[in-house]
Formats: structure tokens, sequence, C-alpha cells
């Protein structure tokens, strides 16, 4: 039981046995026919003219606003934005783009007002504001639809692109009870994690216009990123978008239910009603050694992260069965 993340979820048989059968060829040439068929796939499916296999969100996300900026630009980001404070700073080591964070509300809004007040002036003291960088979910918040059409006006009044990070786009939608697409046409380019709820093993998306793409295509080469014959992975991902979306809610129901039996575990609070997604945050007493209590439920098979707030994420490969289990060992670990 792993409740670190939803990256740890395991490949499916049948992802498997679509990998075993996968026809493949070298994708840098283009002819992978795998590949190819889950990007064409993904494109139409999602509204887009084109779609980019990588090797992970934090490459797709790089490529984008590498694809959208130029050396010396920036981009405006929340200061809770995952290709901020997680991604290793490439947008700035490897792309020369200025990162400008703005402060996110309790709900994982940016204020529009802060925002506007974070575009530079046309001066050649400043760098250039090309971009604003959305993320949804956001610490597993979900960004209303209509803060999405208000973003749009937002940029297409500022002469900026928008970009989502994605990675848990779908849980967004299946929160908001829409279509995909409902979300991602607001945007010019966006990214979708096939590795996280979704359950592929490797891979993640980035869609745009065909500009765009090819741009970062020839940055994915650079950085790298030519996976020759990725079709393999291509094929289970193709699964995950197809089979395993519809099932997220289940994901989001088990992590209220997580939320609500932690508050039966003395030095553990949480607030059940603010957990919208499969992530949730809980308060642990001071006085609770976190290390120690990870190491002890480590011996169990039990996966947690120690820190304050813990955090503590539901997927397909934890049951309702898994929770109560983990409760129980918790409170016999306290």
């Amino acid at each position: 039981m792993d409740f670190r993340s939803d990256t740890v979820t395991r490949p499916s048989a049948a992802m498997r046995q679509a990998m075993t059968n996968a026809p493949v060829g070298d994708d840098v040439y283009g002819d992978d026919p795998s590949i190819n068929d889950l990007e064409q796939w993904a494109a139409e499916r999602h509204g887009f003219e084109a779609a980019l296999f990588c090797s992970s969100g934090t490459q797709a996300n790089l490529l984008a606003l590498m694809s959208h900026c130029e050396r010396g630009d920036e981009y405006l980001c929340g200061q809770q934005a995952h290709n901020y404070r997680f991604e290793g700073g490439g947008a700035a080591v490897l792309g020369s783009i200025q990162p400008q964070p703005v402060e996110n509300d309790p709900d994982g809004t940016i204020p529009f007002d802060k925002l506007e007040a974070a575009i530079k002036p046309d001066d050649l003291h400043f760098a250039r504001t090309r971009l604003l960088s959305l993320e949804n979910t956001i610490n597993g918040k979900v960004l209303p639809v209509s803060y999405l059409a208000e973003a749009r006006s937002f940029v297409d009044q500022h002469g900026l692109s928008l970009h989502l990070d994605g990675a848990r786009v779908y849980n967004a939608a299946a929160a908001l009870d829409v279509d995909i697409t409902e979300i991602v046409k607001y945007f010019d380019s966006f990214t979708i994690c096939l590795s996280k709820g979704l359950g592929a093993p490797v891979g993640s998306l980035l869609l745009g216009d065909q500009a765009l793409i090819r741009k970062a295509r020839r940055w994915r080469k650079m950085l790298g990123g030519g996976m020759r014959q990725a079709g393999i992975l291509a094929a289970a991902a193709k699964i995950a978008l197809q089979d395993n979306a519809a099932r997220l809610r289940e994901d989001h129901d088990n992590a209220r239910y997580l939320a609500t039996q932690l508050n039966t575990v003395p030095g553990f609070s949480t607030k059940p009603e603010f957990v919208a997604t499969n992530i949730l945050f809980a308060r642990v007493d001071s006085q609770i050694d976190q290390t120690a209590l990870a190491e002890n439920l480590k011996q169990s098979g039990i996966f947690i992260s120690p820190g304050n707030p813990i955090r503590l994420v539901t997927h397909l490969d934890i049951s309702r069965d898994d929770i109560d289990a983990f409760i129980s060992a918790l409170k016999a670990a306290l």
C-alpha cells in the first residue's frame, strides 16, 4: 500500500499485453506506428492539432515553456506551481526563461489583478512577459471552468499565450463532471501525465497547434528525449487514456473516505469537506515522530512520506480495504 503519490501505480495486465504486442519503429525518424497512433488519437480526442509523447511531465512542461518563450522572456505562474517549484528550475537553466511566480489564493487560483501587476512593461530593462501557465489540479484543488474562461480573456487582453500543466487534468474533469475538452479548450497548450492516476508506466503528452509541436519536437531531441522504439510505452499510454479516466471518481471517493477515517486516529486531523480529488493533507501532532512512524509502517508494506501536513494520495492500486488496513496499522504504530 503506497500512499506517497499516484505515480506509483502499476501497469495493468492489459497494458503489459499491449506493450508486448505493440508494433514499433524509430520515433526519431517518425515511423513508430504506436507512437504516431497515440499522438494522432490524443490530438483528435482533445480537440488540438497535434500531440507529442514525452518521457515525463517535467519534460513536457519544459518543452511547452521553451516553445512558447524565447531566451530573455518570462512566464507567469503560481507560487505553488509544479513547473516553478518542483521541476529543477529547468525553464531558467535550460531555456533562459524567467519565471515570475504570483501567490496563489487558497483555492489554487491566481488573482488577475496580481497577474496584471506582474506583466512587465515593453522596456529593454525587463524580461518580456509572454505566457501564463496554470495548473489543474493544483495540490488536489480544482480550478473552476469559469476561472479558466476568465484566464482566456485575460491573456487575450494582454497578448499572452496560455499553457496548462494538466498533470492531473483528468482528475479535474472527473471532479467537475465535465468532458476533458471543456477544460482544455481555453488553452494554447497543455500537458497530461499518463503515469499518475491514469496508471500508465511512463510518459506524458504535450498538446498544441502544429507549429508549437514542431518546435517542441526539436527541443525534445536537443534535450535527449528521442526515445526510438517508444511505441512499447505508447501502447500502455493509450489504454490509460481510454480505460482509466472514468474510474478516477473512485479515487476521489476513497480520498474523502481516508480523510474521514484519519480523523479517528489520535494526533491526526483532516478536513474531508475540502478533499476535491485524490490528494489530501493531514495535520499531525508535533509530538509524533513522523520519520519513525514511516519506518514502522514500511515494515508492514505501507509507504507514506513524512511531512506536516502530511500528503496522502489515493490511486487505482489503493482500495477501500487498503485504507481500512492502513488506518488500523497507523493506530497500532502510534
